[in-house]
């Protein structure tokens, strides 16, 4: 009988790190249970991780400078920066002819090269300029902060139970793991113990 103790301890430790996950989101409801209220943490305290997610998304995730740069930079303006050149070229040569077929006669094919190039010049110059420009009006207008709070407020609990299980899934399921381990080898003290008496 004694030998079994490893695995009743291990068998207990799994069961209390596993109700103790399951209690982070359960019950979702309140409880009162005597003068005890019970209630799953996540659910009791979701209008405060809300905030706290929506301060650390814009804060440190995701600023509008960081928007900036990203749009500003040259790998990711270039593709922009090609089709607009394509745009020009395509312009000039099917429906500038068509809107001023007179003048169209008399510009040449290198004439058109060098106002496209000299017009790209112009655009790329001016791009990062437009693109700053309109991320400070979107930053004046867009609050990510309170769009993530909002967000995580309205989540039904299942909702919000099921988003931090994908997350955190495996880590719950080591928390478990960890508690039967812990189990058993207490349960092995246990026993080493009991025969050193003996």
């Amino acid at each position: 009988m004694i030998y079994t103790l490893p695995f009743i301890a291990a068998l207990v430790g799994w069961f209390t790190n596993f109700l103790a996950v399951k209690m982070l989101f359960h019950p979702k409801e309140k409880v009162k249970i005597g003068f005890l209220e019970i209630q799953g943490i996540f659910p009791k305290r979701q209008n405060v991780l809300a905030q706290r997610l929506g301060t650390i998304v814009s804060r440190e995730l995701l600023s509008f400078k960081d928007i900036e740069e990203r749009f500003t930079s040259r790998d990711n303006l270039q593709p922009v920066l090609d089709i607009v050149e394509l745009k020009i070229k395509d312009y000039l040569d099917h429906k500038f002819p068509v809107h001023y077929p007179l003048l169209a006669t008399f510009v040449s094919a290198n004439i058109k090269d060098k106002f496209a190039e000299q017009a790209m010049l112009e655009i790329e110059d001016a791009m990062p300029e437009a693109i700053e420009s309109y991320v400070r009006k979107m930053e004046s207008s867009f609050d990510i902060e309170k769009i993530v709070k909002d967000k995580v407020t309205k989540f039904s609990s299942d909702k919000l139970e099921d988003i931090v299980h994908a997350i955190l899934k495996k880590e719950f399921k080591f928390i478990e793991i960890v508690g039967a381990v812990l189990g058993f080898m207490i349960g092995l003290i246990q026993v080493a113990m009991v025969l050193l008496a003996g």
